[in-house]
């Protein structure tokens, strides 16, 4: 079962049906798709969003392979502006999308933190890995803020096409730590 996560600003819902209008709305953008994987249908169909709900997220939310969430601001918590996802699956464990209108203020960090805090502290997994494109400046940005580390370098097939790519991780061990050494200085600094 997918928890509700919130952040200081978000809100992070188990992604649902009735999430598909609002999907349908915002995904189809090139500039969220490109650095997806390249099973990603590009041109989006009119029926995109609710295909991947009802035969890929939700099926896979309910065995138990994947957590997926729809991010919402607080203030207007109707208005879904992005999807987070963790899965067990060998391909990388974490994937995300924002609207580029709510990009730059660092929502994703803050939904990214909250969904690896999830994965380590609650899945009780390892190691969290997240392939992405070397040109996904911004994703690249994030992984840094987390201290992840670069383990490979490699193409992958991306909607935008076969990109060079980076293979980013970080241990379990490695999170906890980065957690207390924040909580420290944060604490420090009062």
């Amino acid at each position: 079962m997918t928890p509700e996560l919130q952040t200081a600003r978000l809100l992070l819902k188990p992604l649902a049906i009735e999430d598909a209008e609002q999907i349908q709305k915002v995904f189809p953008r090139w500039e969220i798709v490109k650095y997806l994987n390249a099973s990603v249908p590009w041109p989006y169909p009119p029926d995109g969003a609710e295909h991947f709900l009802r035969k890929i997220a939700l099926p896979e939310m309910a065995s138990g392979v994947s957590w997926i969430w729809s991010i919402r601001p607080k203030r207007a918590s109707e208005q879904l502006i992005g999807v987070i996802s963790l899965t067990t699956k060998p391909a990388g464990n974490r994937g995300f999308w924002i609207d580029p209108t709510w990009q730059g203020q660092g929502l994703m960090t803050e939904a990214c933190d909250a969904v690896t805090d999830y994965w380590f502290e609650v899945l009780r997994q390892p190691v969290l890995s997240v392939p992405k494109a070397i040109a996904n400046e911004a994703s690249r940005r994030i992984s840094v803020k987390q201290g992840m580390r670069i383990v490979s370098r490699e193409e992958r097939a991306y909607v935008a096409g076969r990109l060079p790519s980076e293979t980013w991780e970080i241990t379990a061990e490695e999170w906890r730590r980065r957690k207390q050494e924040r909580a420290s200085s944060a604490g420090g600094s009062s």
